[in-house]
């Protein structure tokens, strides 16, 4: 098997392993009898995990640790972890369980893009190539149960969602020992202030890398506002049937697909300004077609379309970037810092911010969502944030990285 081939399977399974729990613990915690503030803290914990894994984890990997044995390590306490909340109905012991294995497979995130990076010869021709594995991972794992799971309810639901942990569990231990088949990857020691997350954000102080810091950060909430708003308005407002939500949601990873392919021709062509001002103003897009056009169901399903572009022509973006303009021996730090604004940070603020939003906008009595006030907000953000990123964002041509 090639490094690349092998750089491909390892973002399938690494996505299959998240894309297997993630759709389904929404409608699994209920049926646990876990109130709203249980599930918020179970859900959280990758919010939790994504602030250590900047902190502690992916420093620890870039100063002392070979990357393809942490994910190993990682993978395997993290596998473990998720096959026992196949059995699992208690709260603490569940949230416990959760933590742990987010505490393992968050880090792994920052780490597997550096692990790509420190193996190909050229970022922005071939990582759009390898991370499209991810995204089929995702939907190898997520579209198959939604089948699966349609006319269960009850305990057979239930039974059924808890073999999800099983499933997750048993790929997270397969992909630690297919780590230790991935190329060697050292830490790259160098003289800094001996902490290597405090070495990063040191280049926050450069006025491009702050603008990108705060770009990615709303953009990560305007992104996590599709996720939280966007099932309920079609089937409430557009008039989806239950069946036919997730397939019209999972267009924009079938989407994305297509523009990972594409995204080194973009790059290429466009340029980082562009191609990542396009990826943010899609989200603008997108809302301003569900604010608008709620009425036309077509139109509303081919705008989930623009997932594809925003994610890959921006967050996959970023991570290029990343690479390529932060020093080496801050590889996956750096990488780290930037999926705490993607997984932490970002999602945490959008999980607060959007529900309250759409709440204020809800007929108390009715319960009925006027989504007209809500989705401008959430184009206006994202149009405002591409905006800034157009004016504000001048990296230098080449980066000057030792």
């Amino acid at each position: 098997m090639s490094t690349r081939v092998k750089l491909f399977v390892l973002m399938v399974l690494q996505l299959f392993i998240w894309g297997a729990w993630l759709p389904v613990i929404f409608g699994y915690l209920p049926s646990l009898g876990f109130d709203t503030d249980q599930s918020s803290w179970i859900l959280n914990a990758f919010t939790i995990a994504s602030i250590t894994a900047m902190l502690f984890s992916a420093p620890f990997v870039d100063r002392h640790f070979a990357a393809e044995k942490f994910l190993a390590v990682s993978h395997l306490i993290g596998g473990a972890a998720m096959i026992g909340l196949a059995f699992t109905r208690e709260f603490w012991p569940f949230f416990g369980l959760m933590l742990v294995h987010s505490l393992f497979y968050v880090p792994t995130m920052s780490v597997a893009n550096s692990i790509v990076f420190a193996n190909i010869k050229d970022a922005k021709k071939e990582f759009g190539i390898i991370r499209m594995g991810g995204t089929i991972g995702w939907i190898l794992a997520a579209w198959p149960l939604y089948f699966i799971l349609q006319g269960k309810d009850g305990a057979d639901a239930i039974a059924l969602k808890a073999n999800v942990f099983l499933v997750a569990g048993g790929v997270s231990i397969a992909l630690a020992l297919f780590c230790l088949s991935l190329p060697h990857t050292p830490p790259r020691q160098k003289p800094g202030s001996g902490f290597a997350w405090v070495d990063a954000v040191s280049l926050l102080r450069q006025p491009f890398m702050l603008v990108l810091f705060l770009v990615t950060f709303v953009d990560a909430a305007v992104h996590q506002g599709y996720f939280v708003l966007t099932d309920s308005f079609l089937r409430a407002r557009v008039g989806v049937a239950d069946q036919w939500v997730m397939p019209v949601m999972s267009l924009g990873q079938v989407a994305e697909i297509a523009t990972m392919a594409v995204l080194g021709t973009a790059l290429k062509g466009m340029g980082w300004r562009l191609t990542m001002f396009i990826g943010v103003l899609g989200h603008a897009l997108r809302f301003a077609v569900f604010a608008y056009f709620p009425d036309q169901p077509y139109l509303v399903a081919g705008a989930n379309l623009l997932h594809g572009i925003c994610y890959a022509f921006f967050f996959a973006t970023v991570y290029i970037f990343v690479d390529e303009f932060f020093p080496k021996h801050t590889r996956a730090t750096a990488q780290g810092l930037f999926n705490f604004l993607i997984l932490g940070a970002g999602p945490f603020v959008g999980n607060i911010v959007w529900p309250k939003l759409a709440a204020r906008h809800t007929d108390t009595a009715s319960k009925v969502t006027d989504y007209a006030q809500v989705f401008p907000v959430l184009a206006l953000t994202a149009a405002g944030a591409a905006v800034f990123l157009l004016l504000f964002f001048r990296p230098p041509a080449r980066a000057d990285n030792p």
